[in-house]
């Protein structure tokens, strides 16, 4: 089987309003050079000092005691997981509307994964948590879909009414806010991304786990680097999931972009909505004053879908959906026994979600381009 990404990347590289902004992110790359010589000299370059100091910043950033970078944010789930001793037997509820990697990384702990449908903001229906809950079940797993957090009031008062842990899927959350609090210091765990195209990014994988609990972050310190407490001791057998030092310094180069990145997306899906409200074929999800949302995708659902997506494509607009084939409907999870039907709002939505390019280095006059085209294929 053949590496597919280098033919993905070339597939959009000639678009001229593309979701892939890297080359605009780091014409800085001189600057990261530099610091990366200081690691080269050093010659840490796994779990070096640079780590130490960029879990500093992010646990500041998310208001949290913890932060322990890890190899991606598929690991920061999977290793959330294992510091609580999920397994074989046990029973992780989470969203049907949602990225592979979510549940691949409860499949890898030997869990089963119990999905719940979404509502219209895309993000899981408290209600059907609940309904979801059985004596095997030991996590609640949100995920803060496009940057949006999840109800946490709600899913909190569930977690203590059956007493079951909440570790959140926030790789498309950095910075985002649940009632003025980050959603990192929620709930025991909160995972986050740093793949190259999350909110803040480095060059490759990696990823950071935040938490206020001293024995959570002991047990993942400990894990995600071969069980060591020294170079001579193992206190238990683990996984090798360290950032390495290159990338916490890139991560820790653009953290100090993260109110610029932030506000720019906030801006430019501001913007996206107001001129969308007029467009009766285009529905954009209410917004709510409690949240704040930090836009990684910024997406909508359109009539006449799949013609839109290629109307937009023709004219250099890099269109994408995030997802046509529901991930309890993939090949992978059909050991699982779920069918089409089960779910009603997320194949909804999943049938009808298009999304466009919001990030930091859309222009306005680009973002009148893409309006001004889909106002022109609905008339």
């Amino acid at each position: 089987m053949k590496n597919y990404l280098p033919q993905q990347y070339k597939s959009t590289e000639d678009l001229e309003i593309n979701h892939n902004y890297l080359k605009s992110q780091f014409d800085d790359y001189e600057e990261i050079f530099n610091k990366i010589k200081k690691v080269v000299i050093k010659g840490d370059y796994t779990l070096g000092s640079e780590v130490d100091i960029l879990e500093s910043e992010f646990s500041k950033l998310c208001e949290v005691k913890h932060s322990i970078a890890v190899g991606s944010g598929t690991d920061a789930i999977f290793l959330s997981l294992k510091a609580l001793d999920i397994g074989v037997n046990d029973e992780v509820i989470t969203t049907a509307f949602t990225f592979y990697a979510t549940v691949g990384a409860i499949v890898a702990t030997g869990a089963k994964p119990v999905f719940c449908d979404i509502n219209d903001d895309y993000n899981i229906c408290i209600d059907e948590i609940e309904r979801k809950i059985t004596n095997k079940t030991k996590v609640i797993l949100p995920v803060h879909w496009t940057g949006r957090p999840c109800d946490m009031d709600a899913i909190e008062a569930v977690s203590k009414k059956y007493d079951i842990a909440i570790i959140s899927d926030a790789c498309h959350a950095i910075k985002a806010q649940y009632k003025n609090k980050s959603v990192g210091s929620l709930g025991s765990a909160s995972c986050y991304s740093f793949h190259p195209l999350k909110n803040i990014n480095v060059w490759g994988d990696g990823g950071m786990i935040t938490t206020n609990s001293d024995d959570i972050a002991r047990k993942l310190k400990l894990i995600r680097n071969h069980g060591l407490v020294s170079r001579d001791q193992c206190e238990v057998f683990g996984y090798n999931s360290r950032l390495d030092t290159i990338q916490a310094v890139i991560a820790r180069h653009l953290l100090k972009k993260i109110d610029f990145i932030t506000n720019s997306r906030i801006s430019n899906a501001k913007y996206y909505d107001t001129n969308f409200q007029n467009i009766k074929e285009i529905k954009t999800p209410i917004r709510n004053k409690n949240l704040y949302e930090v836009f990684h995708i910024y997406s909508v659902t359109s009539q006449r879908r799949d013609d839109l997506s290629a109307y937009l494509i023709q004219n250099g607009i890099d269109a994408k959906i995030h997802y046509p084939t529901p991930v309890y409907l993939q090949p992978a999870a059909n050991y699982l026994g779920y069918k089409k039907g089960d779910f009603p709002k997320t194949e909804e939505i999943c049938n009808s979600i298009i999304s466009l390019p919001v990030h930091e280095f859309i222009k306005r006059q680009q973002q009148d381009k893409v309006i001004d085209l889909i106002k022109n294929f609905y008339s």
